[in-house]
């Protein structure tokens, strides 16, 4: 998971994300974009994705469409969607 975290922290380096978001792995941990950076503190966040590690990386890599992600039940967004739907601006 810190592999991940730094790989998004770079991602996010230069680029403007307001809000907080979790992406919260079960047993494998948690990741949270906040503040510009990306962590593993498990923390409260304006919006959370509960999502399997091998799908984050998906996600993360274009592998895996968010939307489709969302219908296929591969994770669930809960709390703020406007930040969810920032987050594929970030990463696209």
């Amino acid at each position: 998971m810190d592999q991940i975290a730094e790989k998004i922290g770079a991602g996010l380096s230069g680029k403007d994300f307001d809000g907080s978001l979790k992406f919260d792995c079960g047993e494998d941990g948690v990741i949270v974009l906040a503040d510009g950076a990306a962590s593993t503190e498990d923390q409260d966040t304006d919006c959370t994705i509960r999502i399997s590690q091998d799908n984050l990386v998906k996600l993360l890599t274009g592998k895996l469409n968010p939307m489709t992600g969302v219908m296929m039940g591969k994770l669930k967004v809960s709390g703020d969607m406007g930040v969810a739907m920032k987050l594929g601006k970030l990463l696209g």
